[in-house]
């Protein structure tokens, strides 16, 4: 029996995960998140999140040691993500793989992702994928761990981050994802009509700056009484645009299993319409459980049993962040 020991720490949740390479099973799981720190800032100050991580990650590896001596690997997020934030879980792992002999597993935060889908699960493929976090916006198709294609990405702003964005102009604090999402709920989704972005256009791609700012003319001649109308028919256009580039491309390729990832996916609003799209191609719809959404230790792990399996270790020289990276 033996044990994979993972760390996250991309951005404002710093996070350690073991999982029993053996089973899947999910043994320690552990997350603290920074969201209060940064929400009277209105979103993550990177070096104050670095500074958080050098604190909390050995608190919560202290929790760990019962486990030491059953561990195979040591895996850890080091693309994409914030340089600052993510340098403190990769010289951890160094850490820990010199002082414990073990080997290293560098894990790209976007397959995690992916394998949120997988936790204490086996893996399920291939499937079609709509990525939307805080930092990213894409359709894929995977086939498996070494077979992943993007379809359609965002020119700029994601998915997610506008509704960080969205909920800054309007004083609501960080994370602005459920926070607009509660406010929708008592909003008229029709009262403000935003355009849907690239609905002219043949593209398959994502944009959400000029959304962005459309709400922004908004808000800016509303009153707090008229925030949840905003709310609600910005979340209903920022929606309406993922579900019309993805009908567009489902008309060529119409999905079998399709899954939605990511911090953004959470998002209630956003599943219910999801379904109704996929209910006449009778496809398969995979969902993260909402506490695995958002970023966590727990699906780095379950990819680097993935890995681990197949033998795929980063040599310490080589264990370096990648802020920019993609799949």
């Amino acid at each position: 029996m033996g044990y994979i020991l993972a760390i996250e720490s991309s951005c404002d949740d710093s996070a350690i995960a073991i999982t029993e390479i053996e089973t899947l099973k999910l043994v320690f799981h552990k997350k603290i998140s920074q969201e209060i720190e940064h929400s009277i800032y209105g979103g993550v100050v990177p070096e104050l999140a670095a500074r958080l991580h050098a604190e909390a990650l050995p608190k919560i590896l202290e929790e760990c040691a019962p486990y030491f001596d059953k561990l195979k690997a040591v895996a850890v997020t080091s693309s994409p993500g914030l340089a600052v934030t993510l340098i403190e879980g990769v010289t951890m792992a160094k850490a820990i793989a010199v002082a414990l002999n073990l080997p290293l597993i560098g894990v790209n935060h976007l397959i995690g992702h992916i394998y949120s889908l997988f936790i204490e699960k086996e893996e399920m493929f291939p499937m079609t994928v709509l990525l939307v976090s805080g930092g990213h916006t894409q359709v894929m198709e995977v086939q498996g761990l070494h077979a992943i294609t993007t379809i359609a990405k965002s020119m700029d702003d994601s998915f997610g981050e506008s509704f960080d964005k969205v909920a800054k102009m309007m004083g609501l604090g960080y994370p602005g994802g459920p926070l607009i999402q509660e406010l929708a709920k008592e909003g008229d989704r029709t009262r403000y009509p935003f355009t849907v972005p690239l609905a002219q256009s043949s593209a398959l791609a994502f944009s959400y700056s000029g959304l962005k700012n459309a709400v922004r003319l908004a808000v800016e001649t509303a009153s707090e009484a008229d925030y949840k109308d905003i709310a609600a028919s910005f979340e209903h256009i920022a929606v309406a645009h993922l579900i019309q580039k993805l009908k567009k491309y489902f008309k060529t390729n119409p999905p079998k299993r399709f899954a939605i990832v990511g911090g953004a996916s959470a998002n209630l609003y956003l599943r219910a319409q999801l379904e109704a799209l996929l209910k006449p191609y009778k496809a398969e719809l995979l969902l993260s459980e909402l506490k695995y959404c958002s970023d966590n230790a727990a699906m780095i792990g379950r990819v680097a049993v993935a890995m681990y399996n197949e033998g795929l270790f980063t040599p310490m020289s080589e264990l370096e962040v990648t802020p920019k990276s993609t799949i």
